[in-house]
Formats: C-alpha cells, sequence, structure tokens
C-alpha cells in the first residue's frame, strides 16, 4: 500500500522543522559556504509553507525567519511553550475562557513567562483570564500543538488540572471576550480540540485517576497517520 499524499498539515510541520534546522545552523556557524546552504534550506522551507496556503508570500516568510536568528546557545531552534489550566468547581464543571482574538473557547491558557515554573503560570494565567483562584492537582497533558494541527508555529502545550478555591468570575479586558463554568453536556461552540482533551479533562475534574496525556512515536515518525 502506498503512502498518502501529503496533507497541509505535513506541510506546515516539515517546513516549521526544515526552517528550525537551517536557523540553527546558521546561529552556530560562521562559514559563509555554510550560511549559504542553509539560507538555501530557508528557501524550501518557505516555498513549503507557501504550498500549503500561508498567507504570506516567500520573501516575507524568509525574511521573519532570518530575523528570529540568535547566535550560538540562544539560537538552538526549540518550540515554544504555551501553559493551560483545566479548572473544575465543585458542581463538576469546566472553567473555559471566549478568546478575544478569534471567539473560540478553551481552557484558560498563555505563553510559559521566564521566572516562573509552569504550574506558576498555569495559576497566574487562570488568575489573569478569570479573576479565579485556583490550585494545581497534577500536570494531566504535554501536546504538539503543530502535530496536532492546531497551531501554525512549533509549540508544546503543557495542560495542568487545577481546582478553583475562589475568587470571582472576571474576563481579561484584552484577552478574553467571555468567561464561564461549564459542564460536560452543555460546552460553548465554536471550542477548541474538545474531541482531544474533553474526556481526560472531564474525568480529572471527577477525580478519577489519570495518566498523562501525550503525543505517541509515529511510526514513521514524520507523517501524520498513527496519530
Amino acid at each position: 500500500m502506498s503512502d498518502p499524499s501529503p496533507t497541509s498539515q505535513d506541510l506546515v510541520r516539515w517546513s516549521e522543522a526544515l526552517a528550525g534546522i537551517a536557523r540553527t545552523g546558521l546561529g552556530f556557524t560562521d562559514s559563509l559556504y555554510e550560511r549559504e546552504r542553509f539560507e538555501e534550506v530557508l528557501a524550501v522551507a518557505a516555498d513549503m509553507r507557501v504550498a500549503a496556503g500561508s498567507p504570506f508570500d516567500r520573501a516575507t516568510l524568509i525574511d521573519e525567519w532570518m530575523r528570529l536568528v540568535g547566535v550560538g546557545v540562544a539560537g538552538y531552534q526549540t518550540p515554544k511553550i504555551a501553559v493551560g489550566a483545566v479548572v473544575g468547581n465543585d458542581r463538576g464543571e469546566i472553567l473555559l475562557v471566549q478568546r478575544a482574538d478569534s471567539g473560540v473557547w478553551l481552557y484558560p491558557t498563555g505563553w510559559a513567562d521566564i521566572g516562573y515554573s509552569a504550574s506558576e503560570v498555569a495559576v497566574k494565567e487562570v488568575q489573569e483570564e478569570t479573576g479565579i483562584e485556583c490550585e494545581v492537582v497534577q500536570l494531566i497533558a504535554v501536546l504538539d500543538g503543530l502535530r496536532l494541527g492546531f497551531t501554525q508555529i512549533p509549540l508544546y502545550s503543557l495542560v495542568f488540572h487545577c481546582r478553583a478555591k475562589g475568587g470571582e468570575l472576571a474576563a481579561h479586558p484584552l484577552e478574553t471576550k467571555n468567561v464561564g463554568w461549564f459542564a460536560r453536556d452543555a460546552l460553548p461552540n465554536p471550542i477548541a480540540g474538545a474531541d482531544h482533551w474533553g474526556e481526560l479533562a472531564f474525568a480529572a475534574i471527577d477525580g478519577e485517576p489519570v495518566d498523562v496525556l501525550y503525543d505517541r512515536p509515529r511510526l514513521p515518525t514524520w507523517r501524520t497517520e498513527n496519530l
């Protein structure tokens, strides 16, 4: 049986992987010959992103990637880290926010901040985005955003189960349109990825023992099948 044709998700992931390799190489070499080769790899990566439907043209993508090239360790390209919080209350409901930029509902989440542990970021994001105070119970998921197709940039998402312990609902004036508590049979729309994380989230909220959800290695690694 032949392999299926690459999807746009495949192209985005491969493009970002190539761009990361090239930018890391540019950050670690002073050789003009090697720099030319890495810049050619960036051009190939840009062509792949355009083929995947990027709103930006080839030159714009290359310029943006080149702008992000660092030197030495600072130039080593790694995924960004987002931290999310599945917060439950005594009624078995989940705390969700409606993003101001997209209108999509999701559990509170934000970029990891320097100087805070991942669990501290979870508590901080919940309070800032919703007004609710919470305590962290456990890590329940480590997810690859590119692999799952819910982001166009390389990112890992760390998701913590948290328990509400006070505060009043108050949407952040810039980041969220709305916030609320929702039962599992009354989730709002549109909602991002609930078919992937919903069962795990409500099992944790209900006090059931849960294993950490993570993306299993694929065979072959660079294809989309066998998620």
